[in-house]
């Protein structure tokens, strides 16, 4: 019988008390079995913390940061490194899992020369609770352009292959708040396969305090240093940018 590789997915919370039930049982009801849940509390003040300690699922492991990080990437590799899985995922507290990602996702790992596997989403809107398929057609393979051009990496949706983090060519940037994802994924798929579930694997919620939208001119100004500090980086070639 073929051994399960561990995932290690990683949950950054911070007063994510609204929505965590269903992405902790998002979770808890995968078809896939050998993951541990790596919960990190950025010293939230709501009931989050409470909420996760009811849970006895052993899988499930919390943290607690000593400082309140204002830095979402800084705090993700810090949890990173409380991880132990073969595998990296991350699922924030406002989205959700469908139950048979991580089951779907995996095999394709099986080519070597991968690096990472995400899949297609949902959005999820919560005040209409309508829903939207994120894309028809998602590209693979050496799709590095593509990103750059056109991001379709949902962050509910992607594994990297852990080894990756311990190499610091690959962690998440310390610097960015909300572009951290971007980076990481674009600098992967300048050296390694891209693959992809092309159905949706995942629900992404849109509501009022997303993050992305709460620091929207953040996310430009990230955007605006990104593209100077590559724009010669020997990472990218000419024909990638």
């Amino acid at each position: 019988m073929k051994i399960e590789p561990l995932v290690s997915i990683i949950m950054n919370c911070y007063n994510g008390e609204s929505y965590l039930r269903e992405a902790v049982n998002s979770v808890i009801n995968q078809t896939y079995k050998n993951w541990e849940l790596i919960f990190w509390d950025n010293k939230s003040t709501d009931r989050s913390a409470d909420i996760f300690k009811e849970y006895q699922d052993k899988r499930l492991k919390y943290f607690c940061a000593d400082l309140h990080s204002k830095i979402l990437y800084q705090a993700k590799n810090l949890a990173i490194k409380k991880a132990n899985g073969q595998f990296i995922a991350s699922l924030d507290a406002d989205d959700w899992w469908i139950e048979n990602k991580l089951e779907k996702q995996i095999p394709l790992f099986d080519d070597e020369k991968v690096g990472l596997v995400y899949g297609n989403c949902w959005l999820y809107f919560q005040k209409t609770k309508k829903k939207n398929i994120f894309k028809k057609k998602l590209p693979t393979g050496m799709i590095a352009k593509h990103l750059v051009n056109d991001y379709v990496i949902g962050s509910a949706t992607y594994l990297i292959r852990k080894k990756f983090f311990d190499d610091k060519s690959y962690q998440f940037n310390n610097n960015f708040h909300v572009i951290g994802d971007f980076d990481l994924n674009v600098r992967l798929a300048c050296n390694f396969k891209i693959n992809c579930v092309q159905e949706p694997v995942a629900y992404i919620r849109r509501h009022d305090k997303n993050e992305s939208l709460i620091s929207k001119n953040k996310d430009i100004e990230e955007l605006k240093i990104w593209y100077y500090q590559n724009r010669e980086n020997s990472n990218f070639t000419s024909k990638e940018l």
